[in-house]
């Protein structure tokens, strides 16, 4: 499946019947520096970056006051500048908590946990040349799953069960990244063939726990952990997730010209001076970490690393250089939005992973239909 913006590649073709066509009509392969989507010229990158950070600040400040508790704007203003003015409080402590202690922490963990895994999963998605790798390709969803539900049937707090979710993750992509050197094969397919591999013996670990678990309140726990939330984040949480969110984003964000070398393929990269295996480490090792970062967080959250980048291409093209910045613009309002959604659509709150599914799996299903024209 190629992105809606390169050309297909024609097949069968003789290399003179190839010359003979006119040069306006002639196929090319999509090169990252094109700078046109279906013919049209795309937009300043600063632009787009402007008008997706203004939807994000929009989408927060709503997040904010809207809720079963609802704050109007001037209160909330007032309370999010309160701490850098001496005013006299005009709001209620029952204002302020809302907002501050509540829901500007899961406005933050939104924001962070959506860029996370859009921005892990276009970064998959160009080391393996894969449009369908998500990520939680090397199993680290898995990995941290069964961390947390180790953490739930330890009767451990909140806490140490991000703590264990974290390391589970980064243990199993650990053991996924040693089969391909065990066996002395590097290549993409081996690592994602691991991936599967250690991914399947996780879940059926995650199973065992679950059928051993008190139906009663720990498997209650461990299953609403799947499904994903941020109900229970709070800054503490933040304090020790958000430096490794924002450090592994940098150094994608830095390499995202890099990544568009290592997209064109191991002859081509290495022929351009590329070190393919040193650089396609750094990215796996980052991606890693903020996919393991935001599992810790919230939980499983399926289908944003996976759709949230092909809707970005969209707008912005396959140039890594374009779709790296963006990405994490584009799934920080599309998490925020969710969240909002599911404090708000029911009376009860509803686990992001299920609202994340049933938008993503349609959104997913519209563009391989619009795809179908190209390919």
């Amino acid at each position: 499946m190629n992105d809606k913006n390169e050309s297909a590649q024609s097949s069968g073709a003789a290399p003179d019947s190839a010359a003979e066509k006119p040069a306006g009509k002639a196929k090319k392969k999509f090169a990252p520096e094109d700078a046109t989507i279906e013919g049209k010229k795309q937009a300043p990158l600063g632009i787009i970056l402007i008008g997706c950070g203004i939807v994000v600040a929009a989408l927060a400040i709503a997040s904010l006051c809207i809720g079963r508790y609802s704050v109007d704007l001037q209160t909330t203003f007032a309370i999010l500048a309160s701490p850098f003015t001496n005013a006299d409080p005009t709001w209620t402590s029952n204002d302020y908590n809302v907002i501050m202690n509540i829901r500007l922490p899961r406005v933050c963990a939104a924001f962070l946990v959506g860029a996370s895994l859009a921005l892990s999963g276009a970064s998959y998605q160009g080391v393996f040349q894969n449009p369908l790798v998500s990520p939680d390709l090397l199993g680290v969803s898995y990995g941290a799953c069964v961390g947390a539900a180790l953490s739930i049937l330890l009767y451990m707090n909140t806490w140490q069960t991000q703590l264990f979710a974290f390391v589970g993750g980064l243990v199993t992509v650990f053991i996924t990244v040693s089969i391909p050197k065990f066996m002395h094969r590097h290549s993409n397919v081996m690592m994602v063939l691991s991936g599967v591999i250690v991914g399947g013996f996780m879940s059926s670990i995650l199973g065992l726990m679950k059928y051993v678990a008190d139906p009663d309140t720990q498997l209650a726990s461990i299953v609403y952990w799947q499904l994903g939330s941020i109900a229970k984040v709070d800054f503490d949480v933040l304090r020790y997730t958000a430096p490794v969110m924002i450090v592994a984003a940098i150094v994608l964000v830095a390499m995202r010209w890099r990544l568009n070398l290592i997209s064109l393929g191991e002859e081509e990269a290495r022929s351009l001076g590329v070190d393919l295996r040193r650089e396609r480490n750094v990215i796996i090792i980052a991606s890693t970490l903020l996919t393991a970062s935001a599992v810790s967080v919230a939980g499983t959250i399926g289908w944003v690393g996976l759709i949230i980048p092909h809707v970005t291409r969209r707008i912005v093209g396959s140039d890594n250089k374009r779709l790296i910045p963006t990405v994490i613009l584009v799934a920080a309002a599309f998490m925020i939005l969710v969240d909002l959604f599911a404090r708000n659509i029911s009376g009860y709150e509803i686990p992001l992973g299920i609202l994340t599914g049933l938008v993503g799996a349609p959104i997913f299903g519209y563009i391989l239909v619009k795809q179908r024209d190209v390919d």
